[in-house]
């Protein structure tokens, strides 16, 4: 089973919409940060980190009490892509958060670049996880 496949009777390929989708995003993101239209403030990294720490414990929370297997053949599908949002999202606003990066430099922009993949990706793939979930439901 890939991480790019939906599972749920080989209807879709959503997973790889949202790496790609995602990916897009962040480079745009990276770019748009060096040439110094986008900026970052801490109140939006410290949104972002929240956003995903709880995201991830509703994850956790729904892997312990999922009661169908339709439900969890599509969580399962969608699981990596899905944890790999949120740990990626907690690593790189906290990253972004601890340390003071200038706002013209490329590690700068890489960075914001990786966060918005990440961030991006969290909620592409919950929008790939509820199609999931609704085309499994026939």
């Amino acid at each position: 089973m890939s991480m790019l496949d939906c599972n749920c009777n080989c209807r879709c390929r959503c997973n790889l919409t949202a790496l790609i989708a995602s990916l897009l995003i962040g480079v745009i993101a990276a770019f748009l940060r060096i040439t110094g239209v986008l900026t970052v403030s801490t109140t939006f990294l410290w949104a972002a980190f929240i956003i995903a720490v709880v995201y991830l414990a509703a994850l956790i929370l729904s892997m312990a009490l999922v009661g169908g297997k339709e439900a969890c053949a599509c969580l399962c599908t969608n699981l990596r892509a899905l944890v790999a949002g949120a740990l990626g999202t907690i690593l790189f606003a906290l990253v972004l958060l601890l340390i003071d990066v200038a706002a013209a430099s490329v590690i700068g922009a890489i960075l914001v670049g990786l966060l918005l993949f990440f961030f991006a990706l969290l909620f592409a793939s919950s929008a790939c996880l509820i199609k999931c979930l609704a085309d499994c439901r026939d």
